[in-house]
């Protein structure tokens, strides 16, 4: 189910809203196939009521456990939004990650050869706060999942620095100059690079 857009903030819109690769769901497949497979030739070739009521239940248990993982794959989204990335899973009780954009610091994705024929792969956020590091597997086309959130985060700033510049319309050179200490700040504090600060600065002074 796709991620209720109640859940977003006023002005937030969402970018990408991914179930995980359909590799999250191979291991049961495969295994209802082999069941239903096993199935079919004991109910078919076995004279027996015992082996067969078993073959029944081998079959109905292999689909048991396909449809949790199914619901599990229906219920778990990673979202990536203009302000912020949000990772739910759970089908009766509901757990979740949010990481604003603003907070994160690297991202990282690994694909074995396999999983790049698949089009799979792992994905690894690097933030500022109590998360730290968070792992997600079986993203799908996790290198364009990375770009997509390199370039909110990048929009997200310009945002942000374009209603700092609608705010100082009509103010004068002492607000500039408390801005530029934030910037200088942020450059401080390794959330902006060189480039950034030198053009947000030369965007603040030509206002």
């Amino acid at each position: 189910m796709p991620f209720p857009r109640k859940l977003l903030n006023e002005t937030e819109e969402v970018v990408l809203d991914l179930h995980p690769h359909w590799w999250f769901l191979a291991k049961q497949t495969l295994a209802l196939l082999a069941a239903i497979v096993i199935g079919a030739l004991v109910l078919l070739n076995v004279d027996n009521g015992i082996v067969q009521l078993l073959a029944g239940v081998l079959i109905l248990a292999a689909l048991g456990w396909w449809i949790v993982r199914y619901l599990d794959w229906r219920t778990t989204n990673f979202v990536v939004t203009s302000d912020r990335l949000i990772y739910r899973h759970g089908v009766v009780a509901k757990h979740g990650i949010e990481i604003p954009l603003e907070r994160v610091n690297n991202v990282l994705f690994s694909q074995r050869l396999f999983e790049r024929m698949l089009g799979a792969g792992d994905l690894v956020i690097e933030s500022a706060g109590e998360s730290g590091r968070q792992a997600f597997s079986d993203v799908r086309k996790p290198s364009a999942v990375q770009n997509e959130i390199y370039r909110q985060i990048e929009a997200n700033e310009n945002r942000k620095f374009d209603r700092i510049g609608q705010g100082h319309g009509g103010g004068g050179s002492g607000s500039v100059a408390d801005e530029l200490a934030k910037l200088d700040e942020l450059r401080r504090n390794g959330i902006l690079s060189e480039e950034e600060f030198a053009a947000q600065k030369a965007r603040l002074l030509g206002h």
